[in-house]
């Protein structure tokens, strides 16, 4: 499983761990804030609608910031502005701690959401244009496991810090501790080097990606089914990341016994990702993706809609975390698969982070929801709904596990270039 890791060449391991780290850097931001909300909630008497708001204005403007990040990186270059997201985020995320009222705090998170945006598909297309094609999907789905490092992360930080401070300066503190993983993130990635493929194609007659990109009709009908796709596993996520510290307090879950639950749901991400990342690589993006949106149908609606002792509880947390959140490891490789190299992170920007906006909008709608039917199942009913969306939109969309993505035509921009041949030593 890991043997393309180390064939891989010093230049793709800088890139992994600089990828990893970055995505690690997102998961701990937005996992920290999901398990402040009870403590902002308490501080400034928020109700779930406004708590809804501000859990989903960070990821409403991803929409933005990922377009534009994308624009820039085939413009100008993956790594630098690699580094320029991660700054901005950064800083909007120490300013969110020392918000005074609600309204600044929504403003700060409002404009981190920009720098958010860029991590993901500008990350994804690195990856995908330094590996080797055969091992793609497995060097960009263990790229994303590193959100489950950083989830981990964000329940012990925000646990500590909560258990330790008074509730109305322990959020301040948790944001402004970003600040020491950003460092890290920076040291680690000032090395990494934009991949030869992104070279040549800067310096091809091939057009410059503008904001028109994303409207070019040869892109058209990939955009719109990738985005659908993006929405479904981006809305059932969400619905279960940000809401499940406040599902755990209402079902009275002791501090101690809610660690461990989100430990063991951060360890099924981490399986999910390592099996799906392998998985796609063997048997398709498009088989992998439906077998794990029906699996995550199936779990999360169990998880919160019925009758759980701990065992249970344990055991579906586990294949939520498996389920849910592992299956986008084969989401990274299959988007930059279906894009030429001068547009890729343009359009996989404007695909992901569209989907990603309009998805997080469950955020908001549990909170509404759940005001009429319950917490348990408004998650469970945009569960339902989410996955539906997913599968629809995958099954419209080809398979592409093996394709050389440098031969990606400009005639036809979602058909998959001719698979590479194997090597005389795969065929021996």
């Amino acid at each position: 499983m890991f043997a393309w890791y180390k064939a891989g060449s010093p230049q793709q391991k800088k890139t992994f761990w600089a990828c990893y780290s970055g995505w690690a850097l997102d998961s701990f931001d937005m996992q920290m804030f999901s398990f402040l909300l009870p403590a902002l909630t308490l501080t400034w008497g928020l109700t779930k609608a406004e708590v809804g708001v501000l859990g989903t204005v960070a990821l409403v403007v991803t929409a933005i910031g990922g377009w534009g990040a994308g624009i820039l990186s085939d413009r100008y270059g993956r790594a630098r502005i690699l580094v320029l997201a991660i700054i901005w985020f950064t800083l909007f995320g120490v300013l969110a701690g020392f918000a005074q009222s609600y309204q600044q705090l929504l403003i700060a998170r409002t404009l981190q959401g920009l720098g958010f945006g860029g991590e993901w598909a500008v990350g994804a297309a690195l990856m995908a244009e330094v590996i080797d094609p055969r091992h793609r999907g497995k060097a960009i789905g263990f790229v994303q496991s590193g959100f489950a490092l950083g989830w981990a992360l964000a329940v012990v930080v925000a646990t500590l810090l909560l258990a330790w401070l008074p509730k109305e300066m322990a959020w301040r503190v948790a944001f402004w501790s970003g600040i020491i993983p950003a460092l890290i993130v920076l040291f680690i990635r000032r090395h990494v080097k934009d991949s030869s493929m992104f070279e040549r194609a800067r310096q091809s007659r091939a057009p410059r990606a503008s904001l028109a990109s994303v409207f070019n009709r040869r892109y058209a009908r990939t955009l719109t089914l990738s985005s659908v796709l993006v929405i479904g596993l981006q809305a059932g996520c969400y619905a279960i990341l940000v809401w499940l510290p406040s599902l755990l307090n209402q079902r009275q879950v002791a501090a101690s016994s809610m660690i461990v639950t989100v430990f063991i749901m951060a360890f099924g991400s981490f399986c999910g990702f390592a099996v799906t990342a392998d998985l796609s690589d063997r048997i398709g993006r498009r088989p992998t993706l439906i077998l794990l949106s029906v699996c995550a149908w199936i779990v999360t609606v169990s998880y919160m809609l019925l009758p759980l002792n701990s065992t249970l509880t344990a055991i579906l947390g586990f294949l939520v975390g498996f389920s849910a959140i592992g299956m986008f490891a084969a989401l990274g490789p299959f988007l930059s698969e279906l894009f030429p190299t001068h547009v890729r992170t343009t359009c996989m920007g404007f695909a992901y982070n569209v989907g990603k906006s309009i998805g997080a909008g469950s955020v908001v709608g549990v909170g509404v929801l759940s005001t009429h039917i319950g917490l348990a199942n408004a998650m469970g009913t945009f569960c339902l709904v989410a996955y539906a969306f997913a599968v629809f939109g995958i099954m419209l969309l080809p398979e592409t596990r093996g394709i050389a993505i440098e031969n990606i035509g400009e005639a036809d921009a979602h058909s998959p270039a001719a698979p590479l041949a194997q090597p005389a030593s795969a065929r021996s």
